[in-house]
C-alpha cells in the first residue's frame, strides 16, 4: 500500500529511492515521534522531483499508516511486558473492572478508583529495569538507522565518485581541434570479449567507418552493451586519438543546473576556460605589482616579461575558443535539451529535482553537445516520450561523426541507421542500409550460408567415401592421399543458426454485452489546485485497440490507473460491466513479482491449484521454456521477467489488457510474439508506448494525451509524429 501512495504521489521517482523509503517504513523506529517520517521522506522524494504539497499529503497518509500501527504494538509489548512482573497489581474488587480492561486504556489513574486509593503493588525495580531495557531498544533502533542512512548516502556518494574517476580515466581531456584531419576509422581484427565466465565475442573483426550511423542489433543477452562498454573502456584497441562516449549512466543529482551540466560536458571548453580564468588573474596579479613603487629594472623586467608570456598565452587561448565557437555553445546546450523536453525554466533546475529519467535526458544531453568521434548510445528511446524520439531521430540524422546506437525500435533504425551490425553467435555481421534493408537481406544471407554448407558437407562426405574405399587399395592409395589432403584443406563451415520462434498466447476471455466501461466527463487530480487530466469522454468495447501517446508528465499513466481503478476520479460518471476485469501491466510491472522465487514457484502462489508440469508449460506459452521457469527470477533477464509478467497477466482472465510501455524490455522476436498474441487476443487493449510499428500494428485508434486532455486522432501515428516535429523543424547544431 505504502509503494502504491508513493508511486501516486511522486511518479517520477527512481524505484531505488521508492524501495530504500518502503525498506525505512517497514523498518519502523518511529513510535514516539510523529515527524519522524515527514522528517525522513519528505527531503528524499522532494529531491526525486516530487512537488511538496502531494508529498505533505502523503507524509500524512504514511504516518497515519505505520505510527498508529506502531504505537499500537508498542501499547501492546508495554503490557505485555507488565503483564509478566512477578508481582502482581493490586486492584479493588469493584465491579465491571478487570485487571485487563483497565491496563488496556491508556489513561487509568490508579490512586483513584471509585473514590477509593489503591496500593500499587509494582516491584518498581524491575519495572526500572524494564523500562532500560524498553529505552536501550529504541536507542539501538535508533542507531541503525542512523548507520544505515550513513552507509547508503556513503555508497551513494562512492558509487557517483567511481562513475566520475572512470570518466576521467576513459575520456581525458583531448584536445579534438588538433585531432582534424587524422584518420578516425576503427579496424580492429582477431579480439575475444568475455563478461562474467561467458564468451561474448570470439575471433571477431571490428570495422566502423567514420561518419557512418550503426544500428546495433541482436538478441537480449547476446553482449551488444558489452561490446559498447568495452569500446568506450578501450579494452580493445581503439587509437588514442579518436574521442569515445558511452550513455549509459544517468547524471549525478547535485545542485548543478541542467544547462551547466550540458555545457561541462565539453571538457576541452572547459579546460580552455579554466586556463583563461587562470591567466586573466595572472595578469591581473603582474600588473598591481607593475604599480609598486620601488621596484628594481631586474624585477620590472621579469613582470615585464611575465607579462607578455600570459599575453601571449591568453591570446592563444582565445584563439582556440573561437575555433570552437564557444560563444554560441550555451544556445546550442539549450537548443538541445529542448529538443529533448525541458522547458527553458527547467533547464535552470537543479539536476537533483529531477527524477531518474530526466536525469537519462540530460546525459544523453550532454553527449549530443560535446560531439565525440564515436557516439554510443544504448537504448535511448526507452526513457523518452514521442516528441523527444521524433526530435532525436532528425538530430541524428545530421551527425557529422559516427555514431553507434542500440535499439530495439524499428522505426528509429530505420530512421537513423546507414548501416546494421549483427551480433550473433559470437560473431559480428555487417549489412549496409537501415534496418529494412538488414531484415530484407539477412534471410537471404542465411538461406545462402544453409546452401554453401549443406554443398560442403555433401562434397567432404563423397571425399570421405573415396578415401574409405581405396585407402588400403595399392593403386588407388595415391588418389586417396591427395583427396586427404583437400579434404584437410577445406574451411571449416559452421552451420547457420537456427532462429528459435517466440510465442505469446493470451487466453481468450467470455464475452460481455457493452457497454462494458463508460467514461462521462471524468476529472481526475491529487487535490483542486493540481488537476492531472480532466474532461474525459471515453467507450471502452471488447473490440476496442487503442493506443494513448503524447508527451512525458502529460496523464497518460495516471488515465491508465483510472481505468483499472487505482485512481478514484474527482467528478463525472464511470459506468462498468460488473464483470469485467482488466489486467495492467505497469512500468514497473517487475516489483509486482517475487524475484527471490521461481517463476513455476511464483505462478503457484499467485494461481494456485495446478501441477508443476502445467505451469512449465503455461509459461512455455509465453516463452519461459526448460530449466528458465525453475531459475530463481532475479537471475532472469529484463526481457524474460517481463514475459514471467505476462503470463501472470494472462492467467488472469481479462476482458482488457491494459498495457504501458510494453516493449521497453522486449527484444524484436518477443516484440513480434507479443503483437501476434495482442492480434489474436478477443478482449479489449489499451496501451501507452513510444514504438511505431507496436502501435501500427496492435491499434486501430490513437488517442493524444496532452496537457490534460484526452482527445482522438483521426490520422497514423507516422502523421502524428510528423505533426509534432516537422522535417524542417529540427536543424543541425
Amino acid at each position: 500500500m505504502a509503494l502504491v501512495l508513493i508511486r501516486q504521489a511522486v511518479p517520477d521517482a527512481d524505484e531505488a529511492i521508492i524501495d530504500y523509503i518502503d525498506g525505512y517504513l517497514k523498518d519502523g523506529g518511529f513510535e514516539d515521534d510523529e515527524d519522524a517520517i515527514a522528517d525522513f521522506v519528505k527531503p528524499i522524494l522532494i529531491d526525486a522531483g516530487g512537488k511538496e504539497d502531494r508529498i505533505d499529503t502523503l507524509c500524512k497518509e504514511l504516518t497515519a499508516m505505520y505510527f498508529d500501527k506502531q504505537h499500537s504494538n508498542a501499547q501492546n509489548i508495554s503490557s505485555q511486558k507488565l503483564s509478566k512482573l512477578d508481582q502482581a497489581i493490586t486492584m479493588g474488587h469493584q465491579s465491571g473492572i478487570s485487571a485487563t480492561s483497565s491496563l488496556n486504556k491508556s489513561h487509568v489513574d490508579l490512586d483513584h478508583v471509585s473514590g477509593r486509593r489503591v496500593q500499587s503493588q509494582v516491584n518498581q525495580e524491575k519495572l526500572r529495569k524494564a523500562e532500560a531495557k524498553i529505552a536501550s531498544k529504541m536507542a539501538k533502533r535508533a542507531e541503525r538507522t542512523n548507520q544505515r542512512v550513513e552507509y547508503e548516502a556513503s555508497r551513494l556518494l562512492e558509487s557517483e565518485r567511481q562513475l566520475q574517476e572512470e570518466y576521467k580515466l576513459y575520456n581525458p581531456i583531448l584536445d579534438y581541434t588538433t585531432t582534424k584531419g587524422k584518420n578516425k576509422d576503427i579496424k580492429i581484427d582477431n579480439f575475444d570479449i568475455s563478461f562474467a565466465g561467458r564468451r561474448i565475442l570470439t575471433d571477431a573483426n571490428l570495422t566502423i567507418a567514420f561518419g557512418r550511423r550503426y544500428g546495433v542489433v541482436g538478441k537480449n543477452g547476446i553482449g551488444k552493451s558489452t561490446l559498447l562498454r568495452a569500446m568506450a573502456r578501450r579494452e580493445i584497441n581503439v587509437p588514442t586519438h579518436i574521442s569515445l562516449l558511452y550513455v549509459e549512466q544517468e547524471v549525478v543529482a547535485d545542485d548543478t543546473r541542467a544547462i551547466d551540466m550540458v555545457l561541462r560536458a565539453d571538457v576541452w571548453r572547459e579546460h580552455l576556460l579554466e586556463k583563461e580564468r587562470e591567466l586573466t588573474a595572472r595578469i591581473s596579479n603582474i600588473e598591481a605589482e607593475q604599480n609598486e613603487e620601488g621596484l628594481d629594472e631586474q624585477v620590472k623586467k621579469s613582470l615585464e616579461e611575465q607579462h607578455d608570456t600570459c599575453h601571449s598565452e591568453l591570446k592563444e587561448i582565445f584563439s582556440k575558443l573561437q575555433d570552437i565557437e564557444s560563444d554560441k555553445a550555451e544556445s546550442k546546450a539549450s537548443a538541445i535539451l529542448a529538443g529533448l523536453g525541458f522547458a527553458a525554466a527547467d533547464q535552470k533546475r537543479a539536476t537533483k529535482e529531477f527524477s531518474g529519467g530526466w536525469r537519462m535526458r540530460i546525459s544523453l544531453a550532454r553527449a549530443l553537445f560535446c560531439k565525440p568521434d564515436v557516439l554510443m548510445l544504448d537504448e535511448p528511446d526507452n526513457m523518452l516520450d514521442i516528441p523527444a524520439i521524433v526530435w532525436l531521430e532528425k538530430y541524428l540524422q545530421t551527425w557529422p561523426n559516427t555514431l553507434l546506437v542500440v535499439s530495439h525500435d524499428r522505426e528509429f533504425l530505420d530512421e537513423v541507421a546507414t548501416d546494421i551490425l549483427h551480433m550473433h553467435s559470437e560473431k559480428l555481421d555487417y549489412y549496409k542500409g537501415n534496418f529494412s534493408n538488414f531484415n530484407g537481406t539477412k534471410e537471404e544471407r542465411r538461406k545462402a550460408q544453409l546452401r554453401e554448407y549443406e554443398s560442403q558437407m555433401q562434397y567432404r562426405q563423397h571425399l570421405q567415401d573415396f578415401i574409405d574405399r581405396w585407402r588400403y587399395n595399392a593403386k588407388r592409395a595415391p588418389q586417396a592421399q591427395s583427396k586427404i589432403k583437400i579434404l584437410e584443406k577445406l574451411p571449416v563451415l559452421e552451420p547457420p543458426e537456427d532462429e528459435k520462434l517466440v510465442n505469446f498466447q493470451f487466453s481468450n476471455p467470455e464475452q460481455l454485452s457493452p457497454p462494458i466501461l463508460q467514461m462521462n466527463d471524468v476529472t481526475f487530480g491529487y487535490t483542486k489546485d493540481r488537476i492531472i487530466i480532466k474532461h474525459i469522454n471515453l467507450d471502452l468495447r471488447m473490440d476496442s485497440r487503442v493506443a494513448i501517446v503524447g508527451p512525458n508528465g502529460a496523464g497518460k499513466s495516471t488515465m491508465l490507473k483510472l481505468l483499472t481503478e487505482e485512481n478514484k476520479p474527482m467528478s463525472g460518471l464511470v459506468h462498468r460491466n460488473g464483470r469485467l476485469r482488466i489486467a495492467y501491466f505497469t512500468q514497473h510491472h517487475i516489483d509486482q513479482l517475487d524475484l527471490s522465487k521461481s517463476a513455476v514457484a511464483f505462478m503457484a502462489e499467485k494461481f494456485p491449484g495446478k501441477t508443476e508440469e502445467e505451469y512449465r508449460r503455461y509459461l512455455g506459452s509465453f516463452g519461459i521454456t526448460g530449466m528458465v521457469g525453475l531459475q530463481v527470477m532475479k537471475t532472469l533477464s529484463g526481457g524474460q521477467k517481463s514475459r514471467v509478467a505476462f503470463a501472470c497477466l494472462s492467467a488472469q482472465g481479462p476482458h482488457v489488457l491494459v498495457l504501458d510501455e510494453p516493449t521497453n524490455h522486449l527484444d524484436m522476436e518477443s516484440m513480434d510474439a507479443l503483437q501476434d498474441a495482442l492480434s489474436q487476443f478477443k478482449g479489449g487493449v489499451i496501451i501507452v508506448s513510444h514504438d511505431e510499428r507496436f502501435i501500427n500494428t496492435v491499434c486501430n485508434e490513437i488517442w493524444i494525451c496532452d496537457k490534460g486532455v484526452l482527445t482522438k486522432f483521426s490520422g497514423t501515428i507516422k502523421e502524428y509524429k510528423e505533426m509534432i516535429c516537422p522535417t524542417e523543424a529540427v536543424v543541425a547544431l
